[in-house]
């Protein structure tokens, strides 16, 4: 198969196109993600954006969890 430069340039224009909608589609997503978990209460990221303010040893965490809660929360058993 012999390409010429001008199907080599079709080819990159097409996949330039591709990736740029493929991007654009994935961001919108995103963005509505964090608005509609902010809105059902599940995150508050007002809260994270405070970390580069309140950036000290002593201050306090933004959330607490174990490793036993993260399980929990995914259906699996605490162990005893």
């Amino acid at each position: 198969m012999d390409l010429d430069l001008e199907t080599i340039e079709t080819i990159q224009a097409y996949g330039y196109i591709l990736a740029t909608g493929f991007c654009t589609f994935m961001l919108y997503g995103y963005i509505y993600h964090l608005y509609s978990s902010e809105k059902k209460g599940t995150r508050n990221y007002e809260k994270y954006a405070n970390i580069a303010l309140d950036d000290e040893l002593d201050s306090t965490p933004l959330e607490t969890t174990s490793p036993w809660d993260k399980k929990k929360n995914k259906g699996e058993k605490k162990h005893v």
